[in-house]
C-alpha cells in the first residue's frame, strides 16, 4: 500500500526555519519525482517544489525561491524540504506528493501526482 506521511510542520517567529520530511512506504521513492504543495485557509493547493528523480533537479515556485531547499535520501526513502526565512504567508498545511512522472515539468499542476500524504501545518506568527 503506497504511503506519504509528512512531519516537521509546527509554530515558528517570522524570520524562523523548518525542515519538513515526507516518508514514503509501500513504493520506492527513488524511482519518483517528487513534489511539495501547501494550502493556506481559503485558497487552492499551490504548488511549492518539486525534486527530480536523482536530485539532480530542483524546481520552486518565486515565492519561496532561496528561501526553500529540497532535498532527498533515497535510500531511506524520504524526502525533505528546508524552509528558512519563513513568513506569515508561509502558512499552510504542507503535502508532499509523488508524480506520475520521471519529471517535474508542470510541477505546480496537482493532476500530475498520484498518492499524497496528510499533510503537516505549519504556522508562522509572532
Amino acid at each position: 500500500q503506497v504511503q506519504l506521511v509528512e512531519s516537521g510542520g509546527g509554530l515558528v517567529q517570522p524570520g524562523g526555519s523548518l525542515r519538513l520530511s515526507c516518508a514514503a512506504s509501500g513504493f520506492t521513492m527513488g524511482a519518483y519525482a517528487i513534489g511539495w504543495f501547501r494550502q493556506a485557509p481559503g485558497k487552492q493547493r499551490e504548488g511549492v517544489s518539486c525534486i527530480s528523480i536523482t536530485a539532480g533537479l530542483a524546481w520552486y515556485v518565486d515565492s519561496v525561491e532561496g528561501r526553500f531547499t529540497v532535498s532527498r535520501d533515497n535510500p531511506k526513502n524520504a524526502v525533505y524540504l528546508q524552509m528558512n526565512s519563513l513568513k506569515p504567508d508561509d502558512t499552510a498545511i504542507y503535502y508532499c506528493a509523488r508524480r506520475k512522472y520521471d519529471n517535474c515539468s508542470g510541477f505546480r499542476s496537482i493532476t500530475g501526482y498520484d498518492y499524497w500524504g496528510e499533510g503537516t501545518q505549519v504556522t508562522v506568527s509572532s
